[in-house]
């Protein structure tokens, strides 16, 4: 089968970790990296699952939402640090 070249841009400090890791279980970086497209390919998905982080979780999604229907009809809310903090707390 021929092989073709991918270049990719990662972070610098991700990628020696990665190497790290890879070396430990006796793999290189193209191996890592054809092991996970492989995996992709034969199950037809990423194979873990992948999640927003907490900024975009329902809740703050619904906040963002009333926020800007708020804003849509002319009500400005003004809030104070210490309601903001409680806020997020909730």
């Amino acid at each position: 089968m021929a092989t073709t070249s991918v270049t990719i841009r990662m972070d610098e400090n991700l990628k020696k970790q990665a190497e790290t890791l890879f070396d430990e279980m006796g793999l290189n970086m193209t191996t890592a990296i054809n092991i996970f497209a492989k995996a992709v390919v034969r199950q037809g998905k990423i194979p873990f699952e992948i999640t927003a982080g907490p900024f975009l979780s329902e809740a703050n999604q619904a906040r963002i939402r009333e926020s800007l229907e708020q804003l849509k009809s002319g009500q400005v809310m003004v809030k104070t640090m210490e309601e903001l903090e409680t806020m997020a707390d909730e």
